[in-house]
């Protein structure tokens, strides 16, 4: 149809004899015939139906039968992420010259904001969680946030978000609670989330943050995790897909068989689908295999199959790798989308277990998990740029102005 349109226009240019215009519409034409290429190849939202994300489920099980099968599978996973995210190759990894504010200390924990250059003048900002006690080898979390944009229930700023990370820092572990590209400080300068490149941007992000943590002292890195909720999840498996630093990972109401993510930032950029392969959330959650990991599903969103669907799937392929018992779900069908209290239940004992964390630190004298004495800090206070802090003015400003 589209195409049916541009050859109209071209030849209603040609009756006016207006070449330049001609040779315009012509560079537009093949811009767009390009980009419809690329969007063959995207995966959006719901791609499929319930019953055809299981089917396919079904029939990709067919391909890897052993071990060495499914290696190979997981090797064109990968590569399909990285390529279809523009990361082939690697861009240089520059310094990320973190800049701090004070330390803020509560209750068994404190809190510093950072900031990080992930590429020359793009400052990715973000708090960091310390415990009180600190140990010659601790664990690093890395917390990334959904799509709550609302005043008030915001990003990383969520109570949620940081109830969550003030646990784990109290139960021994240092957290990179970090901004998505055009959240927070970033969209406060300009930066768009809901831009064409925002899965590129955002992955690479993700992929600095973690050199961060790993660059702090005292961080031992056999004890690396990351967790997020919703489009925070997606976050998780697709890090962890890619960079085998990540030892342990909980995608929070994310992995589902049929539902590929809504925004540009997780199905924007063709990684799902390409002329050599087409995957879904579910193997690429699965290429975390044999490291350990934990599905937190409910039964409100696409993630309410989890038990007789992703979930099996995913623990077939850890039992190919000899693995089974590193993969574990918790399903809450009467919970809704979200990382609230019965969630982080289900993951602070997870991440004590293969983090080497003191669950007892969060309990109270009958066992049960407490979150008590948390603050929850307001926008203003968890900003690293201030009126006495500016914003450098190298900073690059929007997304377009990136240069990789």
């Amino acid at each position: 149809m589209f195409e049916n349109g541009i050859n109209k226009l071209i030849m209603s240019y040609m009756k006016k004899s207006s070449w330049v215009m001609l040779l315009v519409v012509l560079f537009m034409a093949n811009v767009v015939k390009s980009q419809n290429n690329v969007g063959k190849n995207l995966c959006v939202g719901a791609y499929y139906t319930e019953a055809e994300g299981a089917a396919n489920l079904t029939e990709l099980r067919k391909s890897y039968q052993t071990k060495e099968e499914w290696l190979k599978r997981r090797e064109i996973i990968k590569h399909g992420i990285l390529e279809g995210a523009g990361l082939i190759p690697f861009p240089e990894k520059t310094p990320l010259k973190p800049i701090y504010t004070g330390e803020r200390k509560y209750d068994g924990y404190s809190v510093k904001n950072v900031a990080i250059e992930s590429l020359p003048g793009v400052f990715l900002t973000g708090s960091l969680y310390l415990p009180e006690k600190k140990d010659k080898k601790m664990a690093g979390i890395l917390s990334a946030h959904g799509h709550w944009s609302d005043a008030g229930d915001y990003g990383r700023y969520r109570a949620d978000a940081q109830n969550r990370c003030a646990s784990f820092a109290r139960m021994g572990a240092v957290v990179f609670s970090y901004d998505m590209v055009g959240y927070g400080e970033m969209k406060d300068v300009g930066w768009e989330h809901k831009h064409p490149l925002a899965f590129k941007q955002q992955l690479w992000n993700s992929i600095r943050a973690l050199d961060f943590l790993l660059s702090l002292e005292n961080i031992d890195p056999e004890r690396i995790a990351i967790t997020g909720a919703s489009g925070g999840g997606t976050q998780t498996f697709m890090l962890t897909a890619i960079d085998d630093r990540i030892k342990v990972s909980v995608p929070v109401v994310m992995v589902s068989s049929y539902f590929f993510g809504g925004c540009v930032c997780e199905s924007g950029m063709p990684v799902h689908k390409s002329a050599h392969h087409q995957t879904n959330n579910v193997e690429i959650a699965a290429v975390a295999a044999p490291r350990p990991m934990l599905l937190v599903s409910d039964g409100d969103d696409w993630t309410k199959h989890t038990p007789e669907v992703e979930f099996p799937h995913i623990q077939y392929i850890y039992n190919l790798v000899g693995a089974k018992n590193s993969v574990e779900y918790v399903h809450l069908p009467n919970d809704k989308h979200g990382y609230e209290l019965s969630k982080r239940k289900a993951v602070y004992p997870f991440l004590a277990k293969y983090l080497k964390l003191n669950l007892a630190a969060i309990q109270d004298k009958h066992g049960n998990i407490s979150e008590e004495g948390i603050v929850i800090e307001p926008y203003e206070t968890m900003k690293v740029f201030t009126d006495e802090n500016p914003l450098p003015d190298y900073a690059v400003l929007k997304n377009d102005d990136v240069k990789w």
